[in-house]
Order: C-alpha cells, then structure tokens, then sequence
C-alpha cells in the first residue's frame, strides 16, 4: 500500500546552521532528521487531485498558482520571525505547511510544520535556522513545480 503525503512527513525536524552543509539540494542548512529523506515533490499528490476532480488542468494550475504564491509566503514568515511575531510566523507556518501538503511538496511541508512547533515552543533561534533552511528548500520546490508543471513542461493546458 502506497503511503500518503502526511504519512511521509512524520515528525518535525530541527534544523541547524552547517557552513557548507545541504539540506537535500540546498547549500548551509543541513537537517538533522526527517526532512532529508523526503522527496521536493511527490508527484501522485496533484495526479490523484487531477483525477479526484476529472480535471488535470485544475491541478497544474494549483501548483502553478502554489508557486506564483513563493516568493510572498516565504516574506511573510521571514519578516515575521525577523520581528520577533510569534502569532504571525505560526499562523504563517500553518499556511505554508497546509497549502504545501495539499500540492505535494513533502520536504517543504515538514519544514513548515517544524518551524510552527519550534515557534510554539518559543525557540525563536531554531526558528530562524528554520526560516533559512525554507528559503532554500522553497526556491528548490518551485523550481521543480515549474519544471514539471510550468508552460515548458509539455502538459497541455486546459
């Protein structure tokens, strides 16, 4: 039995600053656990919402309006951990995660959930590093939305 996108996030990860160390395809940022064994993007995610919905269309313009979305998500969570808001960064986390899950982007979608439990716990250094690494891993997730989804891609638009 296949396994679901929740069930290949497991637990949240702690992320810690590594000068020239990887986070998967990313340079600094190394995880300690958990999201180094996840796939940018699992695929079957938005090919089973395309065929859940009888439309494939609707699911590469998801990941395509996912990854227009990038570069203001990514703001909002820097600049709210930047400024110490903790409310703003989880509720910024929470989207992140969410919207990440339902597209299939796994590595992204654990990053976000363990940026939201080290904010809970108050940690706002680990938060930080957090923040780092899903800038990296973000730039990554795009770049392959774009690439298997975008006008190049050689999916037929609706």
């Amino acid at each position: 039995m296949a396994s679901t996108a929740s069930e290949q996030l497991g637990n949240p990860v702690t992320v810690a600053a590594v000068p020239g160390g990887t986070a998967g395809s990313g340079p600094h940022v190394a995880p300690k656990s958990g999201s180094d064994g996840l796939p940018l993007l699992d695929p079957a995610v938005l090919k089973g919402l395309g065929e859940e919905l009888g439309a494939p269309e609707i699911a590469r313009k998801f990941a395509s309006d996912y990854a227009g979305m990038w570069v203001r998500r990514q703001r909002r969570i820097e600049a709210s951990v930047q400024r110490e808001d903790r409310a703003a960064a989880v509720d910024a986390a929470i989207s992140l995660k969410v919207a990440s899950v339902m597209v299939g982007c796994l590595r992204l979608a654990h990053l976000a959930g363990s940026l939201e439990a080290v904010l809970r716990q108050g940690d706002l250094q680990a938060g930080a590093a957090l923040v780092a690494a899903i800038t990296i891993q973000g730039r990554a997730t795009v770049d392959e939305l774009q690439l298997l989804y975008g006008p190049d891609s050689g999916i037929p638009d609706a």
